[in-house]
């Protein structure tokens, strides 16, 4: 917020006789016009990141929002695939490269009147991720419960972390 004060010419009543006041402070708070600006520029990136109905193109590809973290002795990573049954998740590795990639089919067609918007995404989608080369490729195990896809990436026995013993002699 912007403060400015601003003078004004005031005039007040006293007694029935009107009396002018010279240099009324007024304290006026303005909102910066940035604030509007990015308003606008957050309705236009929402406009032109949202699929639209009317356009199958828009309607192609969509991202899973994942998680990746290490927890010691391997690597995990959630994907949020809600809506998609387990037959249309396709987890592939190739050249230490996880690709996870599937389809998220639209059941119905809507064509209603009362049906305002349509803020779901639906189509095929496809996340790619480097892996290290300490991943063990041949223990790769996926797991899918309630929407959620858990890929567990186990570390190979070389690289995980050792203690090693020091002797005192």
């Amino acid at each position: 917020m912007l403060y400015s004060l601003s003078q004004t010419r005031e005039t007040r009543v006293i007694r029935g006789i009107p009396i002018k006041e010279k240099n009324a402070m007024n304290l006026m708070v303005r909102e910066p016009f940035w604030k509007e600006f990015s308003l606008v520029s957050n309705r236009l990136n929402r406009l032109l990141d949202t699929p639209r109905e009317d356009n199958n193109d828009f309607l192609g590809s969509w991202s899973p929002a994942v998680d990746i973290f290490d927890k010691g002795g391997e690597v995990v990573i959630h994907a949020e695939l809600p809506g998609i049954k387990k037959e249309d998740i396709d987890v592939r590795v190739e050249n230490n490269v996880l690709t996870l990639s599937g389809k998220k089919e639209r059941k119905e067609e809507v064509k209603e009147e009362g049906y305002f918007r349509t803020e779901r995404t639906y189509g095929s989608f496809s996340r790619s991720f480097s892996l290290p080369s300490t991943v063990n490729l041949s223990k790769i195990a996926a797991e899918y419960k309630d929407g959620v896809l858990t890929l567990r990436l186990p570390k190979a026995e070389d690289a995980k972390p050792r203690q090693i013993e020091v002797k005192i002699s």
